[in-house]
């Protein structure tokens, strides 16, 4: 157990999400003990903030790092902000020493790390300049912010100059064939909630309504629109009809650019819903495998096959969908680099136009939370493998990385 001393400051929740990224096993306590201690202090001198970390073992002093931050002329905002960031160096320094770990995303936690680069390509700074800061002030790795920057400007084609009347319109279906075991999403398992389901699409209709009148009493434009879930092919094919139906009638879709339908798990999916989504004109729609291993689909609460997978992406083309992503996720128990290989090869077979790849995030509200001790996930070093082979995959297809975020609590 990491025992953990804050002196002069109260950040203790960016210190917990900091260490997190090299050990889940501390504490935060008032007083030095017997075993591992990790401590920071917080003083002013001079005009300038000093952040000073140490470690210690059974009391003697192993790692020291210090940082410093001149406070003249910042504002309360800028000054907490630079705060945090250098006790968060500081403390990464001693941390990075004690533990060795490989940590690419240095001091960073948030879900955007694309967001910093954005912020300096708005001020006009160079790509040299950007470099040095994401360096030097988080600690990311150089390929890292080679990956960071690249996304960046792919993005900002697409994403500015904001334009504040147009907007993207989510609509979410919280229904699923079963409950995956890694899953924390409002997702109702048709066995017991199946029959809510005509019920939730009337009622989501009205909101819709409500939803339409706020749109053109405040001069807002649909840009794109995303049914996402849970599981929107949950619905049946009727279901399905009715509520798009209705999202043309309600809503001004003329100037749409694209929209997406989460078709989720191939175990509801039919031909019969794809053909009401084609006749829609959904412009691209989502087969979510998650894995291409049997053995793993079953242990992740699947009701589906391989071989199911592929007939629907199949299904899907010979309809005529020619924009179809695919969602993965890395470090799903007990697979291990081979069985992603297995996965990344058959992906390659299939060919979709767009790849999201995710690593699992032990989420609060799932059923691998509660069964934890149960499982034993993936190292962090075999982790990395499972994320550099993702990329070269992704390469070999023809796709460019276009999107990236993190989440808390992640494997990776």
């Amino acid at each position: 157990m990491l025992n953990v001393i804050l002196k002069n400051h109260d950040f203790k929740y960016e210190v917990a999400e900091l260490i997190k990224l090299f050990t889940s096993d501390f504490q935060f306590v008032e007083n030095k003990s017997f075993g591992m201690v990790l401590e920071n202090n917080l003083l002013e001198y001079n005009n300038t903030l000093i952040s000073t970390s140490k470690y210690y073992e059974n009391y003697e002093l192993r790692f020291e790092s210090s940082e410093n931050i001149k406070i003249d002329g910042l504002s309360e905002q800028e000054l907490k902000k630079r705060t945090k960031e250098m006790i968060k160096r500081s403390m990464f320094n001693v941390l990075k020493k004690k533990f060795n770990t490989y940590v690419p995303w240095g001091i960073l936690t948030g879900i955007r790390p694309v967001k910093i680069v954005h912020n300096l390509l708005d001020k006009r700074m160079s790509d040299e300049y950007i470099r040095q800061n994401l360096k030097e002030n988080y600690l990311i790795m150089d390929e890292k912010i080679d990956l960071a920057l690249e996304i960046a400007k792919r993005e900002r084609p697409f994403i500015y100059p904001i334009d504040e009347n147009k907007i993207s319109l989510y609509i979410g279906i919280p229904f699923c064939p079963t409950r995956c075991y890694y899953c924390s999403f409002p997702a109702n398992p048709l066995k017991q909630f199946g029959h809510l389901r005509m019920e939730y699409v009337q009622k989501l209709i009205e909101e819709v309504k409500g939803m339409a009148k706020i749109l053109k009493d405040t001069n807002k434009e649909i840009e794109t629109l995303y049914i996402g879930g849970g599981t929107p092919t949950a619905l049946e094919k009727e279901e399905l009809d009715i509520l798009i139906t209705a999202l043309y009638k309600e809503l001004d879709l003329s100037k749409i650019k694209e929209f997406t339908v989460e078709a989720g798990r191939p175990d509801s999916i039919t031909r019969g819903k794809l053909e009401v989504l084609k006749k829609h004109n959904v412009s691209r729609i989502s087969i979510n495998p998650q894995t291409m291993n049997d053995e793993t689909l079953e242990k992740i609460g699947r009701a589906h096959s391989v071989s199911d997978i592929v007939d629907c992406f199949n299904m899907a083309r010979e309809i005529g969908f020619d924009n179809i992503n695919m969602d993965l996720i890395l470090g799903l128990v007990d697979e291990d680099l081979e069985m992603v290989r297995n996965t990344l090869e058959e992906i390659k077979k299939l060919n979709p136009e767009s790849l999201t790849v995710h690593t699992l995030a032990v989420k609060r509200a799932s059923k691998l939370k509660e069964d934890i001790e149960n499982y034993e996930l993936t190292r962090y070093e075999e982790m990395i493998k499972m994320i550099d082979l993702s990329m070269e995959y992704a390469k070999e297809m023809g796709l460019n990385p276009y999107y990236m975020y993190r989440q808390k609590h992640m494997l990776g």
